[in-house]
């Protein structure tokens, strides 16, 4: 190991953006006398990794998940007395893969940080990499998109969002069929606005009915309109292209991650719970008129607090609403068994749990509709 190595984060940023993975991996190895060297990424449900360098056939992921799932780094032995080190890629609470290296040997208190460091410059370049090259987009996915899903995918903010005050994470099913449901959601400052968006109808004019509502609440929101202003903006965008014949059912939120204090426009369907000690409860909201329903609509904001701890969720009719071969609604049985079994687990791994209870729950059946479910944990 070299007395000092050259930043990886200015060697990524001088990089093309296709090859980031090789350029770290031969950092790592001259630098930090690695061995075998991968980086992998997730698939677009979250259940899979998928190694970058190389090859899938001859890849064991098992203790890569555990890494991904936990956040958390981890260490196992490897081949001829080395060490096989695990470390989360994450941005900005994005969880954006596993970092695997072979090591000599355990390494040092020092040595461990600075893998650290590289790591993070990794993700972070990754993560940027993503608008100027397919091959990350590639390594996703598992099959070839609808339309409507492609429209979906390239309009969400992310996957997760957070910093030491809260984290926030969501998820779209059937990954690969997405049609009208949404999420998204800025920070400015203390404050966190989150949207979770449920669209009329099927297919492409679907997904073309929430790249409207969502861009006009975003163009509201941008300007620094308050979560009514973008709300009345987008219904009358809605209307304004479907004359009231079609409409998206939106739930907007505004916490204040300092006091706790949330703001909401309840403007149909989506359902907001908390999971607060060992209990979950639905908040009570007074439903008001979908967006794009009427003209000149106007809103009202209604308020609720969260408590050091809580976990909020939010989940659209195709999560509570879901009655597959004529069970009783899944948010009536299923949703709240699940989201009890994730409360240790962080919020990323637990949309991911929650929505394979709901894949579980259809039996193989096709879902009648898309599903959106977003969580947030407040640390304060």
């Amino acid at each position: 190991m070299s007395d000092q190595p050259a930043p990886l984060g200015s060697l990524l940023r001088a990089a093309p953006p296709d090859r980031l993975p090789e350029v770290a991996a031969d950092h790592l190895r001259r630098h930090f006398s690695a061995g075998a060297v991968e980086v992998l990424m997730p698939d677009l449900t979250g259940t899979r990794l998928h190694p970058l360098i190389g090859e899938p056939e001859t890849t064991d992921t098992t203790a890569a998940m555990r890494c991904f799932a936990s956040r958390q780094p981890g260490i196992e032995r490897a081949p001829a007395g080395q060490v096989r080190l695990h470390l989360p890629l994450t941005s900005w609470g994005e969880r954006i893969g596993v970092l695997r290296v072979e090591l000599p040997g355990p390494p040092s208190g020092e040595l461990s940080e600075r893998l650290t460091a590289d790591s993070d410059d990794l993700a972070t370049a990754l993560r940027a990499a993503e608008t100027a090259t397919d091959r990350y987009h590639r390594a996703r996915r598992r099959g070839r998109l609808t339309m409507a899903a492609e429209l979906q995918w390239d309009l969400l903010p992310g996957r997760a969002l957070g910093d030491d005050r809260f984290l926030v994470a969501g998820q779209l099913e059937p990954a690969y069929d997405v049609r009208g449901d949404h999420f998204d959601w800025a920070l400015n400052g203390d404050r966190l606005t989150i949207t979770v968006l449920n669209g009329h109808g099927d297919g492409m004019e679907a997904a073309l009915l929430t790249s409207l509502a969502v861009n006009a609440m975003r163009n509201a929101r941008r300007f620094g309109a308050d979560i009514v202003e973008q709300a009345e903006l987008a219904s009358d965008a809605v209307h304004s292209r479907y004359t009231g014949a079609v409409h998206a059912a939106t739930l907007l939120l505004e916490i204040d991650l300092v006091s706790g204090a949330v703001a909401a426009v309840d403007a149909g369907s989506p359902h907001c719970l908390i999971a607060r000690g060992g209990g979950v409860e639905q908040v009570a909201l007074e439903q008001q008129l979908p967006l794009g329903m009427f003209g000149e609509a106007h809103y009202e904001i209604q308020r609720f607090q969260l408590e050091p701890g809580d976990r909020m969720l939010v989940v659209s009719d195709g999560v509570h609403a879901a009655i597959p071969g004529g069970l009783p609604r899944f948010g009536e049985s299923g949703l709240f068994s699940a989201l009890r079994r994730t409360r240790l687990q962080p919020a990323g791994e637990a949309v991911g749990t929650v929505m394979r209870g709901l894949r579980d729950y259809h039996a193989g059946a096709e879902p009648d509709d898309d599903a959106v479910m977003v969580c947030l944990d407040w640390r304060r």
